[in-house]
């Protein structure tokens, strides 16, 4: 779950008689709240739009949950039996979109570690508060390197040649999840809208001419950190180490973690990027605070992301010069490292 970005919306669209009424509507998929904001539509064929959306939220979820019964758990049993079998649909497509992904990110990102988010206690509703994994047990799993590329897709059947290999698409399914709904909205007529998901967003067309305008919550727990204005067609998407975490003895430990370790990445609070396609932007939040403050630069451009900023576990603030420009800091107080322009083209699917 990520942190909840709110949405401020001018009150004052609020009614059906407008001409450009707003049609607000939540509900809980992917484990979080999400709410759907429609703008010009009228209130009868929004509650419809609703029910369809909210319809293929749930059906998204059930189809990509790591730990509940249904597709995604029965590839992950197959694929450690190493057997050859047919891929469900509902899978096959986002795995191709995340071997892609997760090629771009130098396997920063990497939904292959499924036994490892596991194993840290991450496989459940509510977080336990229980002592950390063996380092035996950790460096097991890191040994055999489970990478998305370990599983060969051949047209629609799958096979993993890495028993190690489990597939957890939690940081990439709210992403992909929304780019398929916004298809949809488009084949509805809808032009303007906003989808919060947890804080993971998607927006098009405009609120009532003018920009949606974000909120990104503080790293530290509370507080508003900056305020982001988005139009048109944009992605926000954050990744931050308070999102699920568990204290044991005095020491945090996040969910997010990094594969080359087995731990929870190091050096990075938050990170917040922006990008067209919000399967892409899911994916790369989640690289590139894999990356942190030293690395982050080098992976972003590889996917195709020019609007970045990340907070350091100190405090810093760093961006890319595009981010920079779209941002409103609250605490101008705070140091910022503003990084070379990220030359990147966009990383669209394939």
């Amino acid at each position: 779950m990520r942190y909840l970005l709110p949405i401020l919306i001018l009150t004052g669209f609020v009614g059906c008689d407008r001409a450009d009424p707003v049609f607000n509507h939540r509900f809980v998929a992917f484990g979080t709240l999400v709410e759907l904001s429609l703008i010009g539509v009228n209130h009868n064929e929004a509650e419809s739009v609703a029910a369809l959306i909210e319809r293929d939220f749930a059906t998204m979820h059930r189809a990509w949950h790591a730990w509940e019964p249904g597709p995604l758990q029965r590839t992950n049993n197959l694929l450690a039996e190493q057997v050859t079998f047919a891929g469900p649909p509902s899978v096959l497509a986002l795995l191709n979109r995340s071997q892609q992904l997760a090629e771009a990110s130098d396997h920063l990102f990497n939904p292959a570690i499924g036994r490892l988010v596991r194993l840290w206690g991450f496989h459940n509703d509510e977080i336990e508060y229980r002592e950390p994994p063996a380092d035996s047990l950790i460096q097991q799993l890191v040994a055999l390197k489970p990478r998305l590329s370990d599983i060969k897709i051949d047209g629609f059947r799958l096979k993993s040649n890495n028993p190690a290999v489990q597939l957890d698409f939690g940081a990439i399914g709210k992403g992909y999840g929304l780019d398929l709904v916004f298809e949809r909205l488009r084949e509805l007529g809808i032009d303007n809208a906003l989808i919060n998901a947890g804080g993971d967003l998607r927006a098009i067309g405009s609120r009532d001419g003018h920009p949606w305008r974000v909120a990104i919550r503080s790293p530290t727990r509370g507080g508003v950190f900056g305020f982001v204005e988005i139009a048109d067609d944009l992605s926000v998407f954050t990744s931050s180490s308070h999102e699920r975490s568990f204290t044991w003895e005095n020491r945090d430990y996040h969910h997010i973690i990094d594969p080359r370790t087995g731990y929870p990445a190091q050096g990075s609070a938050l990170v917040t990027v922006m990008h067209t396609d919000a399967t892409t932007a899911d994916a790369a939040a989640t690289a590139l605070f894999v990356a942190g403050p030293t690395q982050w630069q080098r992976i972003a451009k590889q996917m195709g992301i020019r609007y970045v900023l990340l907070v350091d576990k100190s405090g810093v603030v760093y961006m890319s010069p595009a981010m920079q420009e779209r941002v409103q800091l609250t605490d101008k107080r705070r140091k910022l490292v503003i990084s070379e322009p990220i030359q990147a083209g966009l990383a669209k699917p394939r």
